[in-house]
């Protein structure tokens, strides 16, 4: 598969430094009553061994999760029990400290779009070389307005529109994440029946959009616009040669509406060479309207229910072609892949490492099935 799609195999990634590990621990002899009470939320415990997997990986390579505000993820992200509320205010600068978690997927300005100062303020809380995934609201992206349960009703007015895309999107969050920008997703809803039989119009409408946005490399030099689909009428020819036209890429959506991965690959060939954009969404055993069944069996999303070792070793093989010839990866993954983000994201990370030499896997935290 790689041979086909990059022309030879990967370039191992040039030696990094590891991280020095470090760790502070209360003093055994000191008195329970005499330690300070820790307050707020702090990164959890033994994550030495992720350090090594972490400097075995491609520094182009950008793995996170959508979003981080799950109580489940104690002990493998933050230690000790906290809210929701709590987590969604100063959970992301903790989450930022784990080895493994280079990028996150913004999923909250799909239904609402974010000022300048919201991206202001997350940026503000990660890494200098932490980079961002952000998808566009619905407003520009559904065909449909939503009504109050979520589902579209009427038609959307400002479907694909380039003004608002600019101004509710695009502009807020290159101004605000700045050099941490790392993809803008435009994930284009499922369309109706009427609109799939004017998919040539779409194209053009899409093109339009895509080309009135400003070039995102003098603030944000990994930046990329990518377009995700739920309808597999879109992998086209002609959808790859707008993208192209337009600078923007596909973004690899793994969700039970779109073919599995290997027959997504040649809307990437027809865009090589260029940067990988993934979304792994939801695990193919819920089918394609399944988030409610995927919530309802893995939460908390503290453990793998339904391990996809296929999809890891494709992704991985993917990722280590695309990194191996110097071009960034941001793979967003999440709990509905697997059950669990956080070790859906480890598991990947040994499968890249292991085929670029990499060290033998971490062991792993608490229970992993």
């Amino acid at each position: 598969m790689q041979d086909d799609l990059f022309g030879g195999p990967p370039v191992p990634p040039p030696p990094t430094d590891k991280a020095a590990a470090a760790g502070f621990a209360a003093d055994a002899d000191e008195p329970a009553a005499a330690r300070p009470r820790r307050t707020g939320v702090h990164p959890a415990p033994g994550h030495d061994g992720l350090r090594a997997l972490a400097a075995a990986l491609p520094r182009q390579l950008r793995l996170g999760t959508s979003s981080w505000t799950y109580p489940g993820w104690k002990g493998l992200v933050w230690e000790g029990e906290h809210s929701e509320s709590l987590l969604s205010k100063q959970g992301l600068a903790v989450y930022a400290q784990h080895p493994l978690l280079r990028t996150v997927s913004i999923d909250r300005s799909f239904y609402r779009p974010l000022t300048v100062s919201q991206y202001e303020r997350y940026a503000a809380q990660v890494p200098d070389d932490f980079r961002f995934v952000v998808k566009a609201p619905s407003l520009v992206t559904d065909a449909l307005v939503r009504s109050e349960d979520g589902r579209g009703r009427q038609p959307n007015p400002a479907f694909f529109s380039p003004e608002l895309a600019l101004s509710e999107f695009v502009e807020p969050a290159l101004q605000g994440l700045g050099h941490k920008l790392g993809a803008l997703v435009f994930q284009i809803s499922p369309l109706p029946l009427a609109q799939l039989d004017r998919m040539h119009e779409l194209l053009e409408r899409l093109r339009a959009m895509l080309c009135a946005q400003p070039a995102l490399h003098p603030t944000a030099p990994d930046g990329v616009m990518a377009v995700e689909v739920r309808d597999p009428q879109w992998l086209t020819p002609r959808f790859a040669a707008v993208l192209r036209e337009a600078g923007a890429t596909y973004c690899l959506g793994l969700h039970a509406k779109m073919p599995p991965l290997q027959e997504q690959l040649p809307m990437l060939r027809a865009l090589w060479p260029g940067p990988l954009v993934c979304r792994w969404n939801l695990h193919p055993i819920h089918g394609p309207y399944g988030y409610e069944d995927a919530e309802k069996n893995y939460a908390p999303y503290d453990r793998l229910h339904h391990p996809d070792p296929g999809t890891r070793a494709a992704l991985a093989s993917l990722i280590a072609g695309v990194t191996g010839r110097g071009h960034n990866a941001f793979v967003a993954i999440s709990n509905h892949a697997e059950g669990c983000a956080p070790r859906t994201v480890q598991a990947l990370a040994e499968c890249v490492a292991a085929q670029l030499g990499g060290p033998a896997p971490a062991a792993a935290p608490g229970p992993v099935v």
